[in-house]
């Protein structure tokens, strides 16, 4: 792989990394290690004018990619290769979405991640079958069951989603 995916893969994982707490200032170029320096070359000129957190960041970036095994190497390259062809209002769109889910109160967060995970061990015909449901629904039809969701019992949610 050139260093130029490399790279690029690594700061995929590093902006979705969380931020570190209790750092004690930038890090020097020459404070990396070796290996570290090897795979962040390509930012060697701003390296030392880069927040201290980002700079955070993209060190555990390199690290979570070293304990990566191909196939995940294989499909953090995937990702962000569909990341880079969306279109930029796209991308933006995503990100400002992050920004609101990380503002949300971590008890949110852990719901919207357990909803989440639920739906990806769907099988795939399941989650097919909500996104076409979903996707016929009018845009008021959206919203309204957005709001009725809020006060939906466990038993109306479930009895909802299973409906055909």
């Amino acid at each position: 792989m050139t260093r130029r995916r490399l790279l690029v893969a690594i700061l995929l994982l590093a902006a979705t990394a969380p931020p570190a707490w209790g750092e004690s200032g930038p890090t020097p170029w020459s404070r990396l290690t070796p290996e570290e320096q090897q795979v962040l070359q390509p930012m060697r000129e701003r390296w030392d004018t880069l927040p201290p957190e980002r700079q955070e960041r993209l060190r555990r970036g390199v690290e979570r990619w070293r304990t990566m095994t191909p196939e995940e190497q294989k499909e953090a390259r995937e990702r962000f290769q569909r990341w880079r062809e969306l279109p930029p209002e796209q991308r933006e769109q995503i990100r400002r979405r992050f920004r609101e889910f990380r503002n949300l109160p971590p008890e949110e967060q852990e719901r919207i991640r357990r909803k989440f995970q639920w739906f990806r061990e769907l099988p795939p015909a399941e989650r097919h079958a909500l996104r076409e449901k979903w996707r016929g629904m009018s845009r008021e039809e959206r919203h309204e069951l957005r709001e009725r969701w809020k006060t939906m019992t466990p038993e109306e949610k479930r009895d909802f989603l299973e409906k055909k």
